[in-house]
């Protein structure tokens, strides 16, 4: 996965993470967990708000 994956992204991170609210994190805790995730290969220092945000919104799409 890269950090334009931002659905794939949030589809795991809800796997991955199911007792956090996404609508409460902070983005240094989103950040690590995205590079924490298995299969994610991107280079951590390309994210950056914009992309943390859209990840952040899929995620709370994706438990709506």
């Amino acid at each position: 996965m890269k950090w334009t994956d931002t659905l794939d992204i949030a589809i795991a991170l809800d796997e991955t993470h199911p007792e956090i609210d996404p609508t409460a994190i902070r983005f240094t805790d989103l950040h690590r967990w995205v590079c924490a995730l298995d299969g994610f290969s991107d280079d951590p220092g390309r994210s950056g708000e914009k992309i943390l945000e859209a990840i952040q919104q899929a995620w709370i799409d994706e438990r709506s």
